[in-house]
């Protein structure tokens, strides 16, 4: 158990003076601080090892929030602030002494490990203490001068799973009044699809006034929010949500007679964690990038896309301390973990005590004989004898070697070691930091490693250390009764990765001192984030431009944001967190940089991360490993010192988020530069165009001629645009109608422009509502609200914001799908499609279509003009295929420039469905499909 916080409280004056002390025990720090001192040493001391398990060994005591045994507690508030996933929580108690001696009065807060303490202030009858942080040595002076006259500390432990405990306590006379006042803060990690705020509530006794809220504000929206009553079946319904598009508001205030365990019971049923849980609406998959206070956040967690094949190697711990009830939950985890790998996903296990052995000597495919396979060798493995992890952990990287060696491994898939171990090697290399280098001097830049650790025996910090070193993260699991449950969550957030080499670059001289971006792997319901500072560029939007690799495409994706845009808002928000960009970025650059500094290489490289942690850390009062609370009044001091091993920083690494900082040099494409980038241009010149209701516009090169027609069929009717086996590519419309007849008449427009590449098996749907790539099995979706290109075997579509999709086809051939937006709630008009495609398509001779078979383009001949009905409309005759047709005059429009009005093109238009002029009937253009051909033994053909 990872030791956080270590609170030292003392006074520097009297007891006398102001009767009331603090009461402290503990000075273990010292073994960290001459541990500190040894940058080559990566391990900690056995004395070190000893004291922590001793202290985490009283962690089943009972919590109370508030302790005394002759006191009144008048307050107990909490609240939290959430603003664009950062979150303000504050912790506040009123405490009288209601005894007749003097007596201490404890107050305990469980905080989240990967927060940050900001602030903790106390009134002690009328006496204020004010808290502010300051550089480590300020407090080892002032823990010296209180050891000096007598005073002492208290000892913060942590004594939960996913939670770290405050401690103080305050020795006051008879009557006094005590106020505590708690602040911390944290970035929200979104986990399996959503974010989780957790908030402990135990005050341990009847509360006048308990009270909790959480106020949420996400400035895009808020797709959900929930507050499942996790404190039991007393206070059902008594937990209140309030939802708006971009506000929620979570309230808990129990009566006094609600808090009760019984109708006359004394003792309070509030013991347990409050949560909170919620997600964002995502208009895109670029991501959202959001500007503050001179700082910017982008947050990026794409959907819709499919995951990558794995290649895991299990490496287990079975040596004798697995026995009884850690290899038996092990062996449940793993069972249900086994069932989820797919055909896709290649596998192998390594089990280990003094001795390797490996279940298959190669990776295999997860197919249902090798998975029940393994689930037999897993049910009848029994623990024995020491650790090995030194050989295990080679063995499973020099599997992977092989099998991507042997070209078994798809270059697009991801490959991993998962670690369950829960001691300390004992045979064979055990010396951690010469284990550390044999796995990462053979460990390839493709593979990941994660460590858990079951249990309090294991030395964590080392599978931290480890995992962080090779692109992964360590995690512990508690050797309790839901043990399995833990393991297969880790699972869980691990088994579906999106993509991979993921880089958020931003435009040239826009920011600076940005946090990490580039990121190895992206896990399906996680979230990457990326913070910095704003530079002045005299433009008024910000742009980020991220690539990354997914199952069967290369991404390039676009987000923007208005830099002007949300301070104002912002600032109408009573309960928003004030310079929240800020305090992000300094939050997410301190752990990236006590993650650094945990692997820093020289004695000099660590002295320069750790000034970098300290001078931030003093910037924006965060208490972290380097850094303490000095608390003072105008006449006492007090001191609040902080947390954890100082090598390995007080957060642990979220998972795809927190990998070793790689100094990476990428080259920004030209159009990432501060100027507006270009687009995906429009095809130029004459072109042939489909768009409205549907209007065809055929352009006729030789002649510089445009001939018009409309095709009047139903709703949900697929019309064949472009049909050409020889290249293998057909594009077909499907029909939407409008909501309502028009003049007795319901017009029809394109909804969905298919584009089929059948050599390749890639399919393109551009939709009114969404674009749809899929390839094979793989199915992948993108919004209209993010600019985009993407590559994939051959097809590159390029997506402009809410405008326009580009597709090109093996170079040769290339699309443009145009869309119209129209009034939500106008009675008739729904959203359509346009279609424009160039005259320099490399077609087969083999085309055909509504639109292809004009490539080879017919003789055609106009003649006998004349004034019509319409003296604005000629009229004529058209020669044309043997056919006589008579023709009009008239413009329909292109509305590639502008889409709104659109600008004319004066055209000859046939009647009729453009019978005679197009070959056969259009009703011979219907297909099944939006991936369908023209039937090759079709008359008309």
């Amino acid at each position: 158990m990872e030791l956080r916080l270590l609170l030292l409280f003392s006074t520097l004056l009297i007891y006398q003076t102001h009767t009331f002390e603090f009461v402290i025990d503990g000075d273990w720090d010292s073994e960290l601080e001459s541990h500190d001192n040894d940058p080559k040493s990566m391990e900690l001391p056995p004395i070190f090892r000893r004291r922590r398990a001793i202290l985490v060994s009283e962690e089943e005591e009972d919590f109370e929030a508030i302790k005394g045994h002759d006191i009144t507690v008048k307050s107990y508030k909490v609240e939290s602030r959430i603003t664009s996933r950062f979150a303000h929580t504050t912790v506040r108690s009123s405490v009288i002494n209601s005894g007749s001696t003097a007596q201490s009065i404890g107050f305990n807060v469980q905080i989240p490990k990967r927060a940050f303490i900001t602030n903790f202030t106390m009134n002690v009858n009328g006496i204020t203490f004010i808290g502010s942080v300051k550089e480590k040595t300020v407090a080892r002076n002032l823990y010296a001068q209180a050891r000096a006259r007598g005073k002492a500390a208290g000892i913060v432990r942590a004594n939960s799973q996913d939670m770290e405990t405050f401690k103080t306590e305050v020795h006051v006379p008879p009557g006094s009044r005590v106020e505590f006042e708690l602040h911390y803060q944290e970035v929200m990690q979104r986990r399996l699809g959503v974010y989780q705020h957790t908030l402990h509530l135990q005050p341990g006794r009847l509360v006048p006034h308990l009270q909790v809220d959480v106020h949420i504000f996400e400035p895009k929206g808020i797709s959900a929010v929930e507050a499942p009553n996790t404190l039991g079946e007393l206070f059902q319904g008594i937990t209140t949500v309030t939802q708006g598009k971009d506000k929620a508001h979570v309230s808990f205030r129990p009566s006094l007679q609600q808090q009760r365990k019984c109708h006359n019971c004394t003792d309070s049923a509030v013991d347990g964690v409050f949560t909170v849980r919620y997600d964002v609406q995502r208009e895109n998959n670029a991501g959202e990038l959001q500007v503050s206070d001179g700082h910017f956040v982008h947050f990026f967690a794409p959907t819709n896309l499919s995951p990558l094949s794995k290649n895991i190697v299990f490496v287990i711990d079975v040596s004798g301390s697995m026995w009884g009830l850690k290899m038996k939950q092990t062996v449940e985890a793993m069972q249900a973990i086994l069932s989820d790998l797919t055909l896709d996903d290649y596998f192998s296990i390594i089990d280990f005590n003094h001795n390797v052995r490996c279940w298959s000597e190669d990776l295999v495919p997860g197919s249902s004989i090798n998975i029940e396979d393994a689930k037999k060798y897993i049910q009848n493995i029994k623990p024995n004898g020491g650790t090995n992890i030194n050989e295990a952990l080679q063995r499973a990287v020099q599997m992977l070697v092989k099998a991507s060696n042997q070209g078994l491994i798809d270059q697009r898939s991801v490959s991993m070691i998962i670690l369950v171990s829960d001691g300390d090697p004992t045979v064979g290399e055990i010396k951690l930091s010469n284990i550390q280098k044999n796995v990462k001097r053979i460990m390839r830049e493709e593979f990941s490693l994660f460590s858990l650790g079951i249990g309090f025996d294991v030395d964590y910090d080392f599978l931290e250390r480890i995992a962080m070193d090779n692109r992964g993260v360590a995690q512990r699991i508690y050797a309790n009764h839901d043990a399995a449950d833990q393991l297969r969550t880790f699972y869980s957030q691990v088994s579906s990765p999106l993509l991979r080499r993921i880089t958020i670059q931003f435009p040239e001289g826009s920011v600076s001192d940005v946090t990490q971006s580039h990121f190895d792997k992206f896990f399906s319901g996680s979230e990457l984030v990326v913070a910095g500072k704003l530079q002045s560029t005299g433009f008024p939007t910000l742009h980020s431009f991220t690539t990354a690799s997914a199952a069967t495409m290369d991404l390039t994706l676009q987000a923007e944001t208005d830099i002007d845009e949300l301070d104002p808002i912002l600032n109408q928000q009573p309960h928003s967190v004030t310079g929240f960009a800020r305090q992000m970025w300094a939050y997410i650059t301190i752990n990236q940089l006590l993650a650094e500094r945990a692997l820093a290489p020289n004695a000099q490289k660590k002295r320069t991360i750790t000034q970098r942690i300290l001078n931030l850390a003093v910037e924006h009062q965060f208490v972290t490993p380097l850094t303490a609370l000095l608390i003072e009044s105008e006449s006492e001091k007090l001191l609040a010192d902080s947390p954890k091993d100082p090598k390995h920083g007080c957060c642990s690494g979220s998972l795809g988020l927190r990998p070793p900082v790689q100094r990476l040099v990428h080259t920004i494409p030209p159009w990432a530069h501060a100027t507006a980038p270009p687009t995906p241009s429009p095809a130029t010149g004459h072109i042939t165009i489909v768009d409205n209701d549907p209007h065809f516009i055929i352009h006729l090169p030789k002649r510089d001629m445009n001939v018009c027609f409309n095709i009047d069929s139903e709703p949900g009717k697929i019309l064949n645009l472009v049909s050409d086996p020889g290249t293998g590519v057909v594009i077909n419309g499907q029909l939407v109608g409008s909501k309502a007849p028009q003049n007795h008449k319901l017009k029809t427009y394109f909804g969905t422009i298919g584009v089929f590449y059948r050599p390749e098996g890639v399919r393109v749907n551009v939709r009114t509502d969404r674009i749809d790539v899929v390839e094979g099995k793989n199915n992948h979706s993108f919004s209209w609200g993010g600019t985009a290109d993407i590559i994939t075997k051959g097809v590159k579509i390029s997506i402009e914001k809410d405008s326009k999709v580009t597709v090109v086809v093996d170079g040769r051939i290339s699309a443009m799908v145009l869309l119209h937006r129209v009034w939500k709630r106008h009675p008739i008009n729904v959203d359509f499609l346009g279609f424009y495609s160039p005259n320099d398509n490399q077609y087969s001779e083999q085309v055909h279509g509504l639109i292809g078979q004009f490539a080879s383009e017919p003789d055609i001949k106009v003649f006998n003009v004349h004034d019509g009905p319409d003296p604005k409309k000629k009229e004529a005759t058209m020669d044309i295929k043997g056919n006589k047709l008579s023709v009009t005059r008239g413009w329909q429009k292109d509305y590639r420039e502008d889409k709104k009005r659109g600008s004319d093109v004066y055209c000859w238009f046939v009647h009729n469905s453009g019978k005679g002029f197009i070959d056969g009937h259009f009703t011979n253009y219907i297909v099944p499909s939006l991936d369908s051909f023209l039937p090759q033994d079709e008359e008309c053909i």
